[in-house]
């Protein structure tokens, strides 16, 4: 039986100015009613409005239900990197969670397998817990390349660790054709590749590690698909963009099974 806790992410990408991430948050805080919905509730704005969502966290005493996340962070703990943000940082500013290597970061930015794990190295080293993204682009899929792609992306972003550095990772698996474009992988298109994910984990860790990590779905996640997508053996959960953006369409997601 799958005992993994749900994992609901909010990514706001780049939307929202500082009032309306701390407006999100004290409407929400009056759906949930002090209650978790037996789910793990990540909401990750953009960095500047941290500080801002993080205090409107504390105010509306919802920390111990939502969590904070960042959308991205640099390898290096300090230096001259104008522009760029370290896991001290972050963690200074209340974050537990940062997402690494997502799609726009790997299309638009350059970002690479390597990048991501030096990412990944300094994400554990400071005790946050990274939500490592992979995915297929669309002629990839057509291609019959996913798996490879998949397979290539975990090796190159986890091949440089042990089992015991892996603590709390979260793996989503985002297809690049289905972010942002109202697209979405059936529930079975997800399944397969949950499923050969948690197999890969298996085969190059353990057993253990394979059956307790989370591994979610992101690419068009909205009210009317995510409980179907949930009732997959290997989707643990959701990272969510546009419909994580407004206070009830997001309570939707995380009440799916209410």
């Amino acid at each position: 039986m799958n005992k993994r806790k749900p994992v609901i992410a909010a990514n706001w990408k780049m939307n929202k100015t500082s009032g309306e991430g701390v407006e999100f948050v004290e409407i929400f805080a009056e759906h949930l009613e002090n209650d978790d919905y037996g789910k793990e509730i990540i909401i990750i704005p953009p960095y500047t409005q941290l500080d801002a969502v993080n205090e409107s966290l504390v105010e509306n005493d919802v920390t111990d239900i939502i969590s904070l996340g960042a959308q991205n962070m640099h390898w290096e703990e300090s230096g001259a990197f104008t522009g760029e943000i370290s896991a001290d940082m972050l963690i200074d500013i209340g974050c537990e969670y940062v997402v690494i290597g997502h799609s726009e970061r790997r299309q638009y930015f350059h970002e690479t397998d390597e990048t991501v794990a030096m990412k990944l190295t300094a994400a554990f080293k400071s005790g946050l817990i990274p939500i490592l993204c992979i995915g297929e682009k669309r002629e990839q899929r057509e291609t019959g390349e996913m798996m490879k792609v998949i397979e290539s992306q975990l090796g190159g972003a986890l091949g440089g660790f042990e089992e015991a550095d892996l603590t709390g990772l979260i793996i989503a698996y985002e297809p690049v054709w289905a972010i942002g474009t109202g697209l979405t992988a059936t529930p079975e298109q997800a399944q397969e590749v949950h499923d050969f994910i948690r197999g890969k984990v298996k085969s190059d860790f353990s057993a253990t590690l394979a059956e307790s990590i989370r591994i979610i779905y992101g690419g068009s996640v909205k009210p009317s698909n995510v409980r179907d997508l949930m009732d997959k053996a290997d989707i643990d959960g959701a990272l969510v963009g546009g419909a994580s953006l407004e206070p009830g369409s997001f309570f939707k997601l995380i009440s799916f099974d209410k």
